[in-house]
């Protein structure tokens, strides 16, 4: 079976890779970072999410000579020329997903007149153990709402409301999330290019 590591212990992420690779009937171990020892601190200083992404699949098949995807993802918001982008786990300075959310919500109050369309973007950066580099991108359109709703998901989830379902992604059933997430989509193109890996040894 194909081993594949996850530059990341976020179990959220883990989770959805995990099942997006299952609907797809993708037959690979995926490994949190935790299972690799790696106990340093990778420096998301680009200004990209493809940037952001390489550096951290590229640092963890340096260490691990194995086979590793990483992704970056942000909420970009138009009334807010695409912010938070690549700063949305860190928007209110390391307070959390909660603040983060708040600051958003008072920033998006600032601007009451324009539309609060938004998108969910994820790149998937994978790396082989002799530096070849991939990069798929997914995108996910909706809008944000004042209150959040939803118990599922994590960051923005709760005020980012999903036309198709006429939910938030916070109120999604796992399997209606991977369908049209950012991830779920970047997941399934990295799927139909599973021939990246087809020579590759872990």
């Amino acid at each position: 079976m194909l081993k594949i590591v996850l530059a990341s212990n976020n179990k959220h992420k883990l989770s959805e890779f995990q099942g997006c690779f299952a609907q797809k009937g993708i037959e690979a171990e995926i490994i949190p970072l935790s299972a690799t020892g790696f106990c340093g601190d990778i420096p998301e200083d680009a200004e990209t999410f493809e940037g952001n992404a390489y550096i951290k699949a590229k640092t963890i098949s340096d260490y691990t000579g194995a086979i590793v995807i990483a992704d970056d993802s942000g909420l970009c918001v138009d009334a807010l020329n695409g912010a938070p982008g690549v700063y949305s786990a860190r928007y209110a300075e390391g307070g959390g997903d909660k603040a983060n959310t708040e600051k958003l919500l008072a920033e998006l109050k600032e601007v009451p007149d324009l539309p609060k369309t938004a998108r969910f973007v994820c790149v998937i950066c994978a790396v082989k153990p002799n530096g070849e580099t991939m990069y798929v991108r997914g995108e996910s359109e909706g809008e944000i709402v004042n209150t959040p709703a939803g118990e599922n998901g994590f960051g923005y989830d709760p005020v980012f409301y999903c036309p198709k379902y006429k939910k938030t992604f916070a109120q999604l059933t796992d399997e209606e999330k991977n369908s049209v997430s950012h991830r779920g989509i970047a997941t399934e193109k990295l799927a139909d290019r599973m021939g990246f890996f087809a020579d590759s040894k872990s």
